[in-house]
Formats: C-alpha cells, structure tokens, sequence
C-alpha cells in the first residue's frame, strides 16, 4: 500500500476527533445555558423565561460549526428576532392575548410563517429561528390569556434567543477558538498531499512495465479519491465560516485572499481524467512509451509535483523556470512527425494521459473548474469590499426577492404550521407549542423525502426524550447533577447525525429531546413531560406530512424523470456549443448547467428511493444512478474537449468536417433519449423510433432496418484516420487531436449505456411488453 494512503484506523480516529469535538463544542453552549438558567442571578433568569428555546437556537447554530458560523448565526438570530418578535409585539398589543381563541392563534401563526417564508434569499437557520419564536409568542401567549403580557412576553423570547446564541459564540471561543480559516488550511495541504500521492501512482501506472502492477497502482489511487473528495467537501463547507472570520481585515486592510475551491475541483477533475484514461488502457506498458519519453517523464514528475504542491498556500501555478520550459519542449519533441505516424486508435487514451499531464503542469487548474470564470476580471480591494457587503447583506435577509416556487414553499410551511398549532392546541392547551415548535425549527430549504425525514424525526425525538427521563430518573436525589448526562449523549448524538440511517435531521432531534428534559426544573414528572411532548411532536409532523401529500403531490419518481429529460436537454445544447467552430464563453456557461442539472437528478433519485411506493410503481432506481454517473462522465468528457479543441482553433477547418459528423450523430442520440424519456408507453416509444429511422435512412444514406436507437458514429469512421490524416503537427497540436478524439469516444461510449438503460427503464415501466 502506498505511503499515506487512508487506514482504517486512521480513518475511524479522524471521526472519533470530529465527533468529540463537535460534541464538546455542542455540550459547552448547553452547559453554559443550563448554569445560567438554572443557578444564573435572578435578573438574568427573570429574563431568560423560555430556556428551552435558548438551547433549540444554540444546537441550531452551534451543532458542526466553527467561530465564523457563530458569528454569522448571532447575526442571524438578531436578525429572526426582528421578523419574528418585534411585529408580534404589534400584533399582541393590537389584538390582546385574552382576546386570542385556538382558531385566531393558528390563522395568526400561518399569515406570520407565510411572510417570514416568502423572500427566497433569506438564511435557513434564520427562518428556523424566526418560526420558532412565533410559534411561542402566539401559543404561550394564547395559553396565558390575560396575564400574557403584550410587550414583555416577546422580549423574554428574544431574551431567550440571545442567551442560546451568546452560549454559542463562548463556546467556539474555549479553550481555544475553532477558527474555520485554520482547518481549510489545514485540510488544503492533506488535500494538496493526498493529490500528489495519487498522481505519483499515476505515473507510476503510466510506466508500469505489465498488467497486473498498473492495476494494483489504480487500486491504490481509488481508495486515495475518497478521502480527496471528503476532504474537498469539507472546504466547500467552510467558506461562508471564512469571510465571517475576517470581517475586520476586510475593513482595517488590503484584503485579496482566493478561494481554494476552484483551484482544488480543478485539480481534481484532471487527476479523475488521468485515472480515466489509465482505466482505459488496453495494454501495459503503453504502445507509445519509449525510452526517451519514459526518461522525460520521470525527469518531469518532480516538477509536476511542485506544482501542485505550490496551491495549498497560493492558490496560482508559480512562474515556470527555464529549465522547465526546456524540459516541456523535449516533453513535446516526442511526439514529432516521425512518431506520430505510427499512433493508432488504441493509443487514444496514452495520448490523453500525456494531456491531462501537461495541462497540469502548465496550465492553471481553475481554467478546468467550472467555478471559476477566468474571462471575468479580479475586482480590486474596493469593488471586492462593496461586493462582498452587499452579498452578505442579500444572504442574510435584507434584500427580498420572490419567486414562484418560493410562493409554494411559503404557503405549504403556513399550512404545516397553522394545522400544526391548532391540533396541538385542541389536543394540549398549555402544550400545545410543542406541535408547532418541531416543524418550525426543522423546515426544509427545498423537497425533501416527506415520509423519511419525519420518520428519522420522530425516532430521534423518541431516543432523546426516553434518554432523557432516564437520565432524571438515575439523577433522582442529585437533580442539580443531571445535566452531567448530557456529555455522553453529545458524544452519542454526534456519531449519529453522521449515520446514514438518522444523518442530521434524526441526530439533531435526539440532541434536542435530551436537553429539553434534563435542562430543566420544576415542570412536573419528566414522564409526563415525555409523553405530552411525544404526542405533540407526532401531531405537529402529522400535520407536515398532510400538507406535503395534499399541497405537493407530485411524486419524487415522476420529478426525477422530468429532471432527467432537463438533463438530457442541457447536454444535447453543451454538445453543440463544444463542438460548434464559434465556440466562446457558452460552453463554460453550458458545463455549469450541467452539472447543477446533474446534482438535482441525484437529489430526485435519493427522495425518490426514500419514498412509499404505496401503489405506485417503485423507480428504478439502479438504472437512474447508472444514467446519473454516465452523465456526470460525459460532462467531464465535455470539459476536457472543449481545452482540447482550443488550441486547434487556428486549423480549425481541417477538423470542423470531422466534428460535424460526430456532432450530428451524437446529437441525435441524446436527442431520442431526451424524446424517449418522457414518454410513457412502448407503443410510444417504437412509433418515434420508426419516424426517427426514416428520417434517418433518407439524411444519412443508410440501409433500411436501422431505428433510431441503433444509429451509429459509425466507429467514428476509422478513429485512427482522424489523427493519420494530419500530418505535420507539432507536439502540442499532437496531444490535443488524441485528447479530443478520446473524448470523442468517451462521450459516444456513455452515450449508449444511457441508452442502454433507457431501454431497461421503459421496459420496466412496461413489463407487459418484450
């Protein structure tokens, strides 16, 4: 195994490190509102009157969060308390608490959550504390009647809200801060080292003398590609932490600090096209190494190295040496036109490792990344301040933008809320807010498996309030004692927000039930507590589900098959942009689409497995994410070719015949797929066939027999020919003609098993027909 390659054990430490941190962090907000709330001076705990929502806010902000989210989550919470409290105050003061009855207090919570819903660029974790303070003001105030006060029954809400958030901040703050800043650095250079690893294996591979030896070295950079794409997620995760971090060198200095993001997807997508082409090698030792291109490699590994190793501080490919660009013409004289004359269609995927090699050494991996924008000009320090203020005001609520989908989503949250708080109200008057409470802390920013995540709810609302009365139950004649069982519930809760079978929503609810019972004093029998909060908290995601399967029918299994023909559309488009002779910007703009496309099928797929098929036919879901990673494969194939043919743009004629048949062909592929994937029946499906063959026959000249579905690049006419016929190119011209034409084949390759499954896909929603 390679040095530094992931252990298991090594594996399991590094969770256990991030668990108990989280845990740690989590457990000190909580213990830091349990001590205020429970021995805290009279004036604070006056104030402080609903505890309970001071620890809901702190696990909202706190639970897997760095200094920065603290920051931005104080920012939210102030910001929740002016949507949430300050109208209620009016509302209060207008309407009078005595003058409240069951059915007014839900109407009033609906219209509330409708408003705070509605603007689609406001921050979740502000709009989960937002509902959650209405859901107390109107229910806790309707439950006093006339001794609710108007104006200071709202304050000690936000009272309540500030000292949650303020834990959270203290929390981040000992022993040490958890700066975001410190472990993206961190987790850039592993993710920098990790890189080099799999690339020296690479190499390695490349030059491996048989069979057997090139496969174990792939081997071993697979199980080097997961920890790489964790640790890629985990940056990605913490760049919002990163500018809350360094709000006052933005203001006090200079500030021009790049975002690895780019950079590192970038590298990645290079390294996955050499793993690629490796994995589609037919033969070691390759056909094309010889002696002398062996020795170029090995003497340019070091440098290649250096290059990637340069990112984790700077973010920029550093100035090439003289030595190196001599080294890169010796690297290209290999391929002169002695050489090239003996180069064959299995010699494609060599020749595209050689390219995905080279443009890492001399190109910037950003260019590859659809993140980055490289035509777009870097703004200097007073634009980027004025950018940078005006986004985080638009992300944090003052700017208020609406949008048609949105609409929906605020009048389903209404609905859920409103029937929420009225059944928990007419089942419980004085705990009624429990009902409500649930659904407001936990709305969803988007669709999500209605059935699953309230089931993972549910259970985890159960773990935590049984953990919970035991807990009393053990700390009987020690009750100022009991809180100490919380310590090993965070630990226990952290490993299972990380568990696929509960995974946040699940992990968060159990934190919740827990510190809600053991946090507490003098509210009766904990037994009855669990039993009443139990009981409204099945109401309150009753009342979620309803309005789900009523308001939003539309199954996740017929989403999913709508957003892959969306799909298929935007690929037939990102084909005829790459492959179009006045290729500009578009086709950065077109990969983009794509793969946001891509991410929304996997998204439609995972809720549609989540799903109760009840007497629907199940998805099938095997051939949907087989479908889902040729996609994926194919814009990567995309953005690979569009760098290939760039260089060639100056002898683009001489290719363009070439491309236009390749073009035409592939395009009518993914054309009948993206026809055939919104039909419903067989029957369908072979009357387009037979319309799509006689076109076909007539445009291409082809025997009669042929459909639709079994038009063929016809071997890409002899793939060979497209790079024999060229003569007289230089080395760089040389690699970019086989990159494109691997790609080329790549692409026609996932193109039909996406047909393939297709197939399969019809035929299972068709099982009468053969």
């Amino acid at each position: 195994m390679a040095a530094g390659s992931p252990q298991p054990h090594g594996r399991a430490s590094a969770m256990w490190r991030r668990c108990l941190a989280s845990a740690f962090r989590t457990a000190m907000a909580c213990t830091i509102i349990g001590v205020t709330t429970l021995f805290g001076p009279k004036f604070i705990t006056n104030y402080v009157a609903f505890p309970a929502f001071s620890y809901v806010t702190s696990i909202l902000i706190v639970i897997d969060a760095s200094l920065g989210d603290t920051f931005c989550g104080c920012w939210l919470a102030l910001y929740a308390t002016m949507q949430g409290v300050c109208p209620a105050i009016l509302a209060l003061w207008l309407i009078g608490p005595a003058q409240l009855t069951t059915t007014t207090t839900a109407a009033v919570v609906a219209v509330s959550t409708f408003v705070v819903v509605l603007p689609v660029n406001t921050h979740l974790v502000l709009k989960r504390i937002a509902l959650g303070q209405i859901v107390l003001v109107y229910v806790v105030g309707y439950a006093g009647g006339a001794d609710t006060h108007p104006i200071m029954h709202p304050v000690h809400i936000a009272a309540s809200t500030a000292l949650g958030a303020a834990a959270c901040v203290l929390a981040m703050l000992f022993p040490y801060p958890n700066m975001a800043c410190y472990e993206v650095k961190e987790n850039c250079k592993l993710c920098i080292e990790n890189a080099s690893e799999r690339l020296t294996l690479y190499i390695k591979a490349y030059t491996a003398e048989d069979m057997a030896l090139a496969k174990g070295l792939i081997s071993q950079a697979k199980s080097l590609s997961n920890t790489g794409n964790k640790l890629l997620k985990s940056i990605k995760s913490k760049q919002e932490s990163i500018k809350w971090e360094r709000i006052p060198v933005r203001f006090l200095k200079s500030y021009n600090q790049k975002n690895p993001e780019a950079a590192l997807l970038g590298l990645e997508t290079i390294l996955g096209g050499m793993k690629t082409a490796l994995e589609s090698c037919s033969e070691f030792p390759v056909g094309i190494l010889n002696s002398e291109l062996k020795k170029d490699l090995n003497n340019l590994q070091e440098e290649v190295l250096k290059q990637v190793k340069v990112m984790a501080l700077g973010n920029s490919i550093h100035p090439q040496s003289e030595d190196t660009c001599n080294d890169d013409k010796k690297f290209l004289q290999a391929f002169d036109t002695k050489t090239f004359s003996i180069i064959g269609s299995k010699d494609l995927p060599s020749m595209f490792f050689l390219f995905c090699l080279k443009h890492l050494l001399h190109s910037k991996s950003e260019a590859i990344s659809p993140v980055a924008n490289p035509s777009k000009q870097v703004p200097n320090d007073s634009q980027e301040k004025k950018c940078w203020l005006l986004s985080m005001v638009s992300s944090n609520g003052a700017g208020i933008k609406i949008n048609k989908r949105r609409l929906m989503m605020a009048l389903k949250s209404s609905l859920s809320l409103g029937f929420a708080v009225l059944f928990g109200l007419i089942y419980s008057k004085e705990n009624g807010y429990w009902s409500g409470l649930p659904v407001a802390v936990s709305l969803a920013s988007s669709r999500e498996a209605t059935f699953k995540v309230a089931n993972i709810k549910a259970q985890g609302t159960v773990l935590g309030t049984v953990y919970g009365v035991l807990g009393c139950f053990i700390f009987e004649k020690y009750a100022n004692l009991r809180f100490i069982s919380l310590l090993p519930w965070f630990i226990f809760c952290s490993f299972l927000r990380q568990s696929r079978m509960y995974g946040q929503a699940g992990g968060v609810c159990a934190v919740i039930g827990g510190v809600l019972i053991l946090g507490r004093k003098n509210f009766g029998e904990p037994s009855d507590f669990a039993i009443a909060r139990i009981v409204e908290t099945f109401i309150g995601l009753s009342c979620s589900i309803m309005v789900d399967v009523l308001v939003q029918p539309t199954r996740a299994a017929v989403l999913a098959k709508a957003q892959l023909s969306k799909c298929f559309h935007v690929l037939h488009e990102t084909i005829t942009s790459t492959l179009d002779s006045s290729r500009d910007c578009s086709v950065d703009d077109g990969i983009k689409r794509i793969k946001s496309q891509i991410n929304e099928l996997a998204k439609s797929i995972e809720e549609a497995e989540s799903e109760p098929n009840f007497w629907f036919l199940p998805l099938n879901v095997a051939s949907y994410r087989t479908i889902r990673s040729s996609l994926a494969k194919a814009a990567d194939f995309l953005q690979f070719m569009n760098l290939a043919l760039t260089p060639l743009e100056r002898d683009f004629e001489s290719t363009e015949t070439d491309l236009k048949v390749f073009k035409e062909a592939i395009g009518r592929e993914v054309m009948c797929l993206e026809e055939v994937s919104l039909v419903e029946s067989v029957a369908t499906v072979e009357s387009e066939y037979e319309k799509r063959r006689m076109n076909a026959d007539l445009e291409m000249g082809e025997c009669a027999g042929k459909s639709c579905r079994v038009i063929r690049w016809p071997e890409w006419s002899g793939r060979s020919e497209f790079l024999l016929r060229r003569r007289n190119l230089a080395g760089e011209e040389t690699l970019c003609l086989g990159a494109a034409a691997f790609c080329m084949n790549a692409l026609w390759k996932e193109t039909k098993e996406m047909e393939k499954q297709m197939r399969e896909i019809v035929q299972w929603e068709n099982p009468q027909c053969t």
